[in-house]
C-alpha cells in the first residue's frame, strides 16, 4: 500500500479518521480492525495505524475508541467531557481542533468524514500537507469544489471517494488512477443511482408533510440522520452529482441520476464506442470504505458479496422531479459555478436541522435551500470563488436565510424569492 509520508515502506499506514463517532467511522474503524487481523493472522504486520481521531461532541464515545485502538491524538470541537480523557490521550478541544490535529500529527492517509460543512478546514489542512485523503464529505465538494481540486492537483494529493456510488465510478474506470481526474471524450456519460428513499411511491403532498420519523426509515441503507433526510428529498443525489463534477472533471450534460430502488448498481459508466461498464455490490458502505483504505491494492472485506440472487429483479427509473425538485438544483449548481455550491449546502443542512427539530414541513426543506440561491446567487453565472473567505461567507449567507425565513413559514406558505413552480410541492 502506497504511503505519502512514511520512511519505512513495510511500516503501518498512519491514519487520522475525522468524524469518527459517526457512521463512517465507526465503519471505518471496524474495516481497519479486519484489515489488521487478516494479515496478522497471516503472520504479517498489521496494514494500518489509526494515530488520530476527531469528532464533532461525544467525549465518552471517542475516549473509548482512543482506548480500544491505542490512539493517543484526538479532537473535539466542544471542550464539554475533554478533562476525562484517558491517560497518555492528547485531546485538542474547539471548533478548529479536527483541523490542528491534522496539522500536527503526521499521517498517510486522512479520512474525511466529519458532516456538513464543518469538516472543510481540516480536509484543507491535509491537502497543505499533501496528505491523501478518503472523502465521505460530499459537502466539502459542494461547497469549495474549485477550490479544493486546484489545491489537490497542485500538491499531488489523491481525494479516494467513499461514497459509494463515486466509489463505483472510479472503479468502473479500471486502471485510472485516483480522483481528481479530468475524463476525456471517451466517457459519453456518467450515471449514480438512488434508491429512491422512503417516499418513492409517495404523493408530491404526502412527502411535504412527512415526519422526522418517516423520513428517517431508510429502506436499503443505514446511515446517519442528516444524510438520511438527504436521501428522502433527494438533495443527498444532486449533491452528489456536484461532486462527481469535480472529482472527475466532468460537466451536467454527461452527469445523471436514475433511481434503482435495490441500491446493487451503484454507478454506470457509458463510453463512446456503446460499452457501459456497472459496479455493482451490496448496499454496504464498508466496501467502498475498504477499497478507499486499500488503493491500489484489494483484499478480502468484512462485507458480503454482491447478492447475485437480488438481480433477477433489479428496476431502473427516472426520477420524479415533479415530486423531487431538489435534484434539479444539480444542474443549476454546477452551471452556475461560484458560491452556489456553498449557498445550497448551507441552506440544506440549516433546513435539515430546522426540520430534525419539528419546526418546519419536510417540503419546506428544499424551498428553503432553492429560495436561498434565488435570493443569494440569482439565476446566472456566480462566477469564480477567490479563496476560502468567500466560500465562508456564502455559507453564513445562507444559513441567515434559513434562520430569517423560518418565522414565517406555515405548511405550504411560498419562502420569499423562491421561483414559481419550483419547489414547495
Amino acid at each position: 500500500m502506497p504511503s505519502n509520508h512514511h520512511d519505512n515502506p513495510g511500516a503501518p499506514r498512519r491514519v487520522i479518521i475525522l468524524g469518527s463517532t459517526g457512521s463512517i467511522g465507526r465503519q471505518t474503524i471496524e474495516v481497519i480492525r479486519s484489515l489488521n487481523a487478516q494479515r496478522v493472522g497471516a503472520g504479517a504486520p498489521e496494514a494500518f495505524e489509526i494515530v488520530g481521531l476527531a469528532a464533532g461532541a461525544g467525549a465518552g464515545a471517542i475516549f473509548e475508541q482512543a482506548t480500544h485502538n491505542g490512539v493517543r491524538a484526538v479532537a473535539l470541537a466542544t471542550e464539554s467531557g475533554a478533562t476525562s480523557a484517558p491517560t497518555g490521550v492528547e485531546c485538542r478541544t474547539g471548533p478548529g481542533a479536527a483541523e490542528r490535529l491534522v496539522r500536527e500529527v503526521d499521517a498517510d492517509l486522512i479520512v474525511a468524514a466529519i458532516v456538513g460543512f464543518a469538516g472543510l478546514d481540516a480536509t484543507f489542512a491535509a491537502i497543505e500537507r499533501g496528505v491523501n485523503i478518503a472523502l465521505a464529505n460530499k459537502e466539502t465538494l459542494v461547497a469549495a469544489g474549485e477550490l479544493v481540486i486546484d489545491a489537490a492537483q497542485r500538491a499531488g494529493v489523491s481525494i479516494l471517494p467513499i461514497d459509494s456510488e463515486h466509489s463505483g465510478v472510479w472503479q468502473c474506470l479500471a486502471g485510472s488512477a485516483a480522483p481528481p481526474m479530468t475524463l476525456d471524450a471517451n466517457v459519453r456519460r456518467v450515471t449514480i443511482t438512488a434508491s429512491g428513499g422512503p417516499f418513492r411511491r409517495w404523493t408530491r403532498e404526502a412527502i411535504r408533510n412527512a415526519t422526522p420519523e418517516q423520513a428517517l426509515e431508510h429502506p436499503t441503507w443505514s446511515m446517519g440522520p442528516k444524510v438520511t433526510i438527504d436521501c428522502a428529498s433527494l438533495t443527498n443525489k444532486a449533491l452528489e452529482l456536484i461532486e462527481a463534477h469535480w472529482l472527475f472533471g466532468i460537466g451536467p450534460d454527461r452527469l445523471r441520476a436514475i433511481i434503482h430502488p435495490q441500491s446493487i448498481v451503484h454507478a454506470l459508466v457509458e463510453f463512446a464506442d456503446g460499452s457501459t461498464v456497472a459496479q455493482l455490490g451490496a448496499p454496504d458502505m464498508r466496501t467502498p470504505i475498504q477499497v478507499a483504505l486499500t488503493h491500489p491494492d484489494r483484499a478480502a472485506g468484512i462485507s458480503d458479496p454482491t447478492p447475485w440472487d437480488a438481480m433477477a429483479s433489479m428496476t431502473f427509473e427516472e426520477p420524479d422531479l415533479d415530486r423531487f425538485p431538489a435534484l434539479a438544483v444539480a444542474d443549476r449548481v454546477m452551471r452556475a459555478g461560484g458560491v452556489s455550491g456553498a449557498v445550497f449546502n448551507a441552506a440544506n443542512e440549516a433546513a435539515v436541522g430546522a426540520f430534525l427539530e419539528g419546526r418546519i414541513p419536510f417540503g419546506a426543506i428544499t424551498d428553503l435551500s432553492i429560495g436561498a440561491l434565488d435570493a443569494i446567487v440569482g439565476g446566472g453565472n456566480a462566477g469564480r470563488l477567490r479563496g476560502l473567505d468567500d466560500v465562508r461567507e456564502a455559507d453564513a449567507q445562507g444559513r441567515r436565510f434559513v434562520a430569517t425565513e423560518l418565522g414565517t413559514i406555515r405548511g405550504g406558505m411560498t419562502i420569499p424569492g423562491k421561483r414559481a413552480g419550483v419547489g414547495g410541492r
